[in-house]
């Protein structure tokens, strides 16, 4: 009551526009969704606001992809009133302040943010909030949490103020120069040396970096895991992508030097990890990764740095000494660029559609085709189809790719709301999803939202008509089991929805879905037509079913 009264009471006063955009969504995961894209394409803290404990829990796994995702987000949270009597302004006169009550709501997000707290006081509110905000701007980034009871909320307060330049986040961090010299000089002597990275691009200024650095010393990049643009797709320095492979990466097991910069999985130690005598170094923001229970790499040594500035010393100090020998150098860059250029030779072998069957490798080079020359962003959420979508668009241009970097499903909903939100008009939104995915994205909310603000996407679905990830997790497990011998899984979503549907319902969405290989080019261009006409379009695109 006390936030929509204040935003009425500034409307009323002229004071609107000094108030933070209030964006409704019908759904928390929305909501978040929503924040987390539009904070990652921006680059400023964006603010959900949830009731109580339920609009907590409503939240979903979007937390775990904010906090993986190092996005810096304040959510904010009511809390069922402490007094029942009338004791104070806001206490319970509702049912359901008692239904409602929980013993311990800060808990239900505690591992899942970096900071949580509860305003006791209107008194030292502008602190808190101001506080939770530097924390979440201060890498690692992430999201926090705050909850005010009502009695609070309603406070009667004499206006003060606070220097906000009071809570800057921290300043990157450097190397020291003696980590800088051992990984310079280890990079420039090596034989076979590699970069893998995950994340580094979240940081769009950090990609020319690497480039830099790759290019100075004749480096492979091995992009792993990636939800962001690290590398550019089409550099013959790229080294391909990687997520959950099941063959060893012949990169990586070649390697004699492995510098690892910001990636919370540079590789799956079970199937796929570098030779056992490589050297191995880590820069990160968080290279201990605290708040993953389980995690080691077997490194010399790690580094707590920012990636553009570390690459940055790296590179400067290679030049300054001249630690590059250039015969050497030069042997690298060619014998990486053919490697390179003979695998996206066999990669684009396997685009052309088999017979009346439209292929996850197919429908993505025609979505590369559709965008080519456009301001565009691409949303991906394709779980099984990750590592094709990676290989066949080969994005280029940092920040023009993004995944949640976390675990949860149904992300680009409201990633494609916020994404849009926060580019220029002009820019084109592009998700590509899982069909598991965009129904775990909650598409009726979204799309809703996305008529009322006037944030047009085109959302391409990846439809096998069933979950494919698990199905594919089970035969890792159980190759030769019952399930296997049975093809029986119980993943499938026959009989199928109408995915599209729900989006032309909800949002006024353009929907069609295709199975005809032959088709599918001028279908995806009828759809373009209309995002750029202002509406949105969702068209689901029949894959071989799970």
């Amino acid at each position: 009551p006390g936030l929509i009264e204040a935003y009425a009471q500034a409307k009323a006063q002229g004071r609107e526009d000094a108030l933070p955009r209030l964006i409704i969504c019908p759904h928390e995961m929305v909501a978040l969704s929503a924040a987390h894209a539009y904070a990652s394409v921006s680059g400023q803290p964006q603010a959900v606001l949830v009731h109580v404990g339920d609009g907590t829990q409503n939240l979903g796994g979007e937390v775990n992809n904010a906090m993986r995702g190092h996005v810096p987000v304040l959510i904010f949270a009511g809390a069922s009133p402490y007094t029942q009597e009338g004791e104070l302004p806001g206490s319970r006169n509702e049912f359901i302040h008692w239904l409602q009550d929980a013993r311990d709501q800060r808990g239900i997000l505690r591992g899942f943010v970096k900071y949580d707290n509860e305003i006791r006081t209107g008194r030292n509110v502008k602190q808190l909030v101001h506080r939770a905000l530097q924390i979440a701007r201060s890498d690692p980034a992430g999201p926090v949490y705050l909850v005010g009871p009502r009695e609070v909320m309603e406070e009667p307060l004499e206006p003060y103020a606070v220097d906000p330049a009071h809570f800057r986040p921290i300043e990157p961090a450097a190397l020291t120069a003696g980590v800088t010299r051992e990984i310079a000089t280890a990079l420039a002597r090596a034989r076979h040396p590699l970069i893998v990275t995950s994340y580094l691009g979240r940081n769009p200024d950090a990609v020319p970096v690497l480039v830099e650095l790759a290019e100075l010393l004749g480096i492979g990049v091995l992009e792993s895991a990636a939800p962001c643009v690290n590398f550019p797709g089409g550099h013959p320095l790229h080294r391909g992508y990687q997520f959950t492979t099941t063959e060893q990466n012949p990169a990586l097991a070649e390697a004699d030097v492995i510098l690892v910069v910001d990636s919370h999985v540079p590789w799956i130690p079970a199937t796929n990890r570098p030779a056992p005598d490589a050297a191995i170094y880590v820069i990160d923001v968080d290279p201990l990764k605290p708040t993953i229970p389980l995690w080691q790499i077997a490194a010399r040594g790690f580094a707590a740095a920012d990636s553009k500035v570390a690459l940055e010393q790296i590179a400067r100090l290679v030049r300054d000494e001249n630690l590059a020998e250039a015969q050497l150098v030069e042997t690298r860059r060619a014998e990486i660029a053919a490697v390179t250029q003979a695998r996206r030779a066999a990669l684009d072998a396997l685009e052309q559609p088999e017979p009346g069957v439209i292929t996850p490798r197919y429908l993505t080079a025609c979505v590369r085709d559709l965008l080519a020359g456009t301001d565009s962003i691409v949303l991906t959420e394709t779980i099984t189809n990750y590592q094709i979508v990676a290989e066949h668009l080969r994005p280029s241009i940092p920040g023009s790719y993004l995944g949640s970097g976390g675990g949860s499903l149904g992300w680009t909903g409201g990633g494609a709301v916020g994404a849009k939100l926060a580019s220029s008009p002009e820019r084109i939104v592009v998700s590509l999803v899982g069909d598991g995915s965009y129904l775990f994205g909650v598409p009726s909310s979204a799309h809703w939202v996305a008529r009322r603000y006037h944030a047009p996407s085109l959302t391409v679905i990846y439809d096998n008509r069933g979950w494919a990830a698990p199905k594919f997790s089970t035969l890792r497990v159980h190759g030769q089991g019952a399930a296997a011998a049975a093809d029986d899984f119980n993943v499938s979503f026959e009989p199928e929805a109408d995915l599209p549907a729900i989006a032309a319902a909800a949002g006024g969405a353009y929907a069609a879905t295709v199975d005809d290989p032959d088709e599918l080019p001028q279908v995806l261009k009828d759809a373009l037509a209309v995002v750029r006409g202002g509406r949105s379009a969702v068209i689901s695109v029949h894959l071989p079913p799970v």
